[in-house]
């Protein structure tokens, strides 16, 4: 019965162009034209569209954690930046800003569907194509296009706006009271820089997550594991830390230290999707070895003793 109803229907053209059920009578379903699929559905192999069920897997989640991270670590980033070496008010600011990203968290897993759990469901990501249908709309006699676009990745594209939305909105209720209440060490013009910085990041991210989604869906394990790495060298050289005890004199070296040490963890993970934990864990054994590395090989690059060196060999 099903094989019949189906016959009696032209081919349904394009990757993401399908038929909607329309009705269910008994083990007979009718369909609707083909076309684009409705928001929370997806094309089966038979270009029919079927409600997305599944829940995210252990790979989507650390895709979102990561989307969810590169906002407050922008904002530790820029704080830092702008808060000025004897100011104390950066720890509040920063505490601030994983609440405000906390809460933007939570709140955009309850608006979700299901509304109300912190549970999500989700249509598997197939291919990287499945993040760019609008790029394979057909045009079966290549002048009228049957526009089929929509979120085969559903939620993890849209998810992600949502999310910035809260995290923009929340920092505007909660960070200017802040600031001007505890910033007082620092100049007018200077007190509200951090939040002017998140006014032009949220943009560049939003365009990052619009256009390259897909691109960091695959590629973001690599991201975190490469800019950890040079951050870590980058701060370390500038910080000219040559030894452990260089690295403990301090609490802020320390922390960024384990900072880079959790990004580095995050990366391997992520690669190795622990599937395979006997594996993989001893794997993370290696999250220390490049600040190892940097403090035992620091002494051989330090430029004065190659400049010395040089002139002597003369």
């Amino acid at each position: 019965m099903i094989g019949s109803a189906v016959a009696i229907h032209p081919a349904c053209l394009g990757l993401y162009c399908g038929r909607t059920v329309l009705a269910v009578n008994g083990s007979v379903e009718t369909y609707g034209d083909c076309g684009v699929c409705p928001r929370g559905q997806r094309t089966d192999e038979n270009k029919i569209c079927r409600e997305c069920v599944g829940s995210p897997d252990r790979y989507d989640w650390l895709y979102l954690g990561f989307m969810a991270m590169l906002p407050l670590v922008l904002h530790w980033f820029f704080i830092e930046w702008y808060s000025g070496k004897k100011s104390s008010s950066a720890l509040l600011q920063h505490i601030t800003a994983l609440f405000e990203c906390s809460v933007a968290a939570i709140v955009t897993l309850l608006v979700s569907d299901p509304v109300g759990s912190l549970h999500i469901r989700s249509c598997k990501v197939k291919k990287l194509s499945d993040w760019y249908t609008m790029l394979y709309n057909p045009s079966p006699d290549y002048i009228t296009t049957v526009h089929c676009t929509h979120e085969a990745v559903y939620p993890l594209y849209t998810i992600v706006f949502i999310y910035y939305a809260f995290c923009l909105v929340l920092m505007m209720l909660l960070r200017p009271l802040l600031v001007k209440k505890i910033a007082c060490g620092l100049g007018k013009s200077d007190r509200f820089k951090s939040i002017y910085a998140a006014l032009y990041f949220f943009p560049v991210l939003t365009v990052l997550q619009a256009v390259g989604g897909g691109l960091l869906y695959y590629a973001f394990p690599y991201i975190i594991l490469v800019l950890s790495l040079v951050t870590l060298a980058v701060y370390m050289s500038a910080s000219e830390v040559e030894s452990f005890k260089d690295l403990l004199v301090r609490k802020k070296r320390l922390v960024v230290l384990v900072s880079h040490w959790l990004l580095h963890a995050y990366g391997i993970i992520s690669i190795s999707k622990l599937d395979k934990l006997e594996q993989d864990l001893p794997l993370l054994a290696l999250v220390p070895a490049p600040a190892l590395f940097y403090v035992l090989t620091a002494k051989y690059t330090e430029p004065s003793r190659i400049l010395s060196e040089g002139g002597n060999g003369h």
